[in-house]
């Protein structure tokens, strides 16, 4: 039987730099040493969001997902097989989607804000990380992100921060930075956070050689 990949699971609240993370991550292994998948490519059309109180879609919610699917797709993986997902593109109409493309890895990495919430995906990883960052830092690069990259207006971004991303953030995020085997503060850089699991990651491959 063939093994069955390693499963790092990453979290964190919005903007405390988990894509950038992993982005460094990935320019330090190959695709057929690292897969990543994202709960982000997971998540329901704008029709099937929630709406709070004042008929604003939350997307900030472990419900905005489709989590078995998610599921669904890392067990294929660590079976073996390829998965095949569109890109979601958070409905930014400039930007076309792509297929992704998940190939079985020897390690795979799962990121995403609800990754540690659900049970079953929980379950799976070998290693858990938890991306730490002082809550004023989030918030700005949050605006920035999704000024820049998903085209949001500033009102709606500062909104959906105050009345959406906290309180998912203290419900259902932070009470698993316990449960996490590495914390990486994220307040100025994650640098040393990054030799050390990369360090991890490297020191695991070399006893598959």
């Amino acid at each position: 039987m063939k093994e069955q990949p390693f499963i790092i699971g990453i979290t964190g609240g919005s903007g405390s730099g988990k894509t950038t993370f992993i982005h460094q991550l990935k320019t330090t292994f190959s695709e057929e040493e690292l897969c990543v998948v994202s709960q982000d490519d997971y998540y329901k059309p704008r029709g099937e969001q929630q709406s709070d109180e004042k008929g604003v879609k939350n997307f900030d919610l472990p419900t905005s997902i489709y989590r078995e699917e998610l599921f669904r797709d890392l067990k294929l993986l660590r079976s073996g097989k390829t998965v095949e997902r569109e890109e979601y593109t958070f409905n930014n109409e400039t930007k076309d989607a792509k297929m992704l493309t998940f190939r079985p890895c020897p390690i795979i990495i799962v990121e995403g804000l609800f990754v540690f919430h659900y049970q079953e995906i929980f379950d799976l990883f070998d290693l858990r990380i938890f991306l730490d960052a002082k809550d004023n830092l989030k918030v700005i690069r949050r605006i920035k992100r999704d000024r820049v990259e998903r085209n949001y207006p500033l009102d709606d971004v500062l909104y959906r921060y105050e009345h959406h991303v906290m309180p998912t953030f203290e419900r259902y995020i932070l009470p698993y930075k316990s449960c996490s085997d590495i914390i990486v503060n994220n307040n100025d850089d994650f640098e040393k956070g990054l030799l050390v699991v990369s360090g991890f990651m490297n020191h695991y491959l070399s006893k598959k050689k």
